[in-house]
């Protein structure tokens, strides 16, 4: 019987294993927001993953498109995050704190605006495109919680979409970092409290 080789590269699959192009996803994400773009390389990544180059390789030609590749997965999951934490039946401030004390505790340690500033000299226009594309679904997440809200009369009805932006914008507030790498506020909990309060009073105004 002839045999059927794999193409270069590919990796034999273990059906009971993790996927491996999952595997790199995940390594490459922890390897890029620990270390940044610029000092990650793709042997940094087989090497982790316990796989060749060329199986890197098989899956994403360039660094460039293993890390749009990362961030858009990253952001997805973000996505389907928020939109678990917004589907709960209860006030829509008690959501907004629970999302804000999500995504500060996923950020702690994480400078992502500098992050992203460092890739994205290093990225194409159409992979910049493909994660602006999968940003404004999540941002679009948000904006369907306010508008039922607004709708309901529970907030006061205003631009949904920029209120979106609002509030993502002030929880990035709560990443910055003075001079001795410590932050505004050291209980993170506490530090939510403070900017959704921030953001409500706003909001209703």
């Amino acid at each position: 019987m002839e045999q059927k080789h794999r193409p270069l590269g590919r990796p034999r699959q273990d059906k009971k294993a993790k996927p491996t192009k999952d595997v790199i996803i995940d390594v490459a994400t922890m390897l890029f927001l620990t270390r940044g773009y610029q000092l990650v390389s793709i042997d940094d990544v087989a090497k982790e993953c316990g796989v060749t180059k060329a199986t890197i390789y098989y899956y994403y030609a360039t660094k460039a498109d293993l890390f749009t590749a990362t961030m858009v997965q990253m952001m997805i999951r973000i996505q389907q995050r928020m939109a678990h934490i917004l589907s709960a039946k209860t006030p829509l401030k008690e959501r907004l704190l629970e999302l804000a004390k999500a995504q500060l505790k996923a950020t702690v340690d994480i400078d992502l605006k500098g992050f992203m500033k460092e890739a994205k000299i290093s990225l194409s226009e159409e992979q910049l495109q493909q994660m602006k594309e999968v940003e404004d679904k999540l941002y679009a997440v948000l904006e369907e919680a306010l508008t039922k809200a607004m709708a309901d009369g529970e907030i006061p009805s205003s631009h949904p979409q920029l209120a979106a932006h609002a509030f993502l914008s002030i929880l990035a507030v709560g990443n910055y970092k003075d001079t001795n790498q410590q932050p505004i506020i050291q209980d993170l909990d506490a530090l939510a409290i403070q900017l959704v309060n921030l953001y409500w009073n706003g909001l209703n105004e």
